[in-house]
């Protein structure tokens, strides 16, 4: 277990997953605390880093491409500060810093975690239901049906329109842009065979943004809560795929035994042999194959090898 805490928030890593809260204090962004408290699982991770800084540094997570929702949809258009995979680490608090980064980087190596695309969306998304302004238009969210009420200001093109209504079934993606100098940002809703692509100022399925402020904030969560219930970009335009789906439960018909690497059986092995059949145990239990009591003793056993040479 390695846990730090700041006043910009407090990670704690268990050997399995990340847990994330973000401070309440003055200065930390609201979209990283309207996001809330959430989970990472080593799956997801590419790596972590400790980057120095004048006063401390700044932890940074790296994930898997496709694995959060939330980073797909804004492809890297958050600013530093709204990002929830980075923390301000004080001064006094470096060691601690290098020591869960350390504690981190071990689990990455010994599970073997790769650290390319993923083809599943490994985090859930934001909670619904959620709505977000923008400057011409409210969009709520209940995670089924997206719902586009105008505001007074909203283009005449948007008007004749009027509310609009969008079943999750009917979309074929979700879009979202921050403000780039003169060009506003958006917030899309792509439906279904869909081709012409207007401005977001007279675009019926958009809500237009301009900078990145408190609601600019909000509209990147509605649309990774959005993105998380569509198909996978990885998936080919098939059916969706479940966000961070629970391992499948293990029934009395699964042939366990056939399954499971048996540490105590085999002869010895190097290193680079041990670290995959640690991942290959990884796999397993993530697949609901192997229980918790199951992988845990299993894996220790393999530890056993890996740290006395067999």
């Amino acid at each position: 277990m390695a846990e730090l805490m700041v006043r910009d928030g407090t990670w704690t890593f268990d050997g399995d997953a990340v847990r994330i809260v973000p401070g309440r204090e003055r200065g930390v962004h609201k979209l990283r605390q309207d996001l809330g408290e959430f989970t990472v699982p080593l799956a997801a991770l590419a790596g972590i880093a400790l980057e120095p800084g004048r006063k401390g540094g700044r932890l940074r997570l790296r994930l898997r491409e496709g694995a959060d929702p939330l980073l797909q949809v804004t492809g890297g258009g958050l600013p530093d500060e709204a990002n929830p995979y980075r923390l301000t680490v004080d001064a006094g608090r470096v060691e601690v810093a290098e020591y869960f980064v350390d504690t981190v980087r071990q689990a990455l190596m010994l599970e073997q975690i790769p650290d390319g695309p993923a083809d599943r969306y490994l985090l859930p998304g934001p909670s619904v239901p959620l709505s977000a302004a923008g400057v011409d238009g409210v969009a709520t969210f209940d995670g089924e049906r997206v719902h586009l009420e105008w505001r007074w200001n909203t283009s005449e093109t948007k008007r004749d329109w009027g509310p609009r209504n969008f079943p999750l079934g009917a979309l074929e993606a979700v879009e979202w842009r921050a403000a780039a100098g003169l060009e506003s940002g958006y917030l899309r809703f792509r439906p279904r065979g869909a081709t012409e692509r207007l401005k977001p100022e007279h675009d019926p399925n958009s809500i237009e943004l301009w900078g990145f402020k408190k609601e600019s904030g909000t509209t990147a969560l509605l649309a990774a809560a959005v993105a998380a219930r569509l198909p996978h970009p990885s998936a080919g335009g098939g059916k969706a795929l479940p966000a961070a789906a629970p391992a499948a439960p293990l029934t009395s018909a699964a042939p366990l035994a056939p399954a499971v690497p048996q540490a105590s059986a085999a002869p010895a092995e190097d290193h680079d042999a041990l670290l995959r059949r640690l991942r290959e145990l990884g796999e397993l239990h993530r697949d609901g194959i192997l229980t918790e009591e199951e992988f845990t003793a299993t894996k220790a056993a393999v530890l056993r090898r890996f740290h006395t040479g067999g």
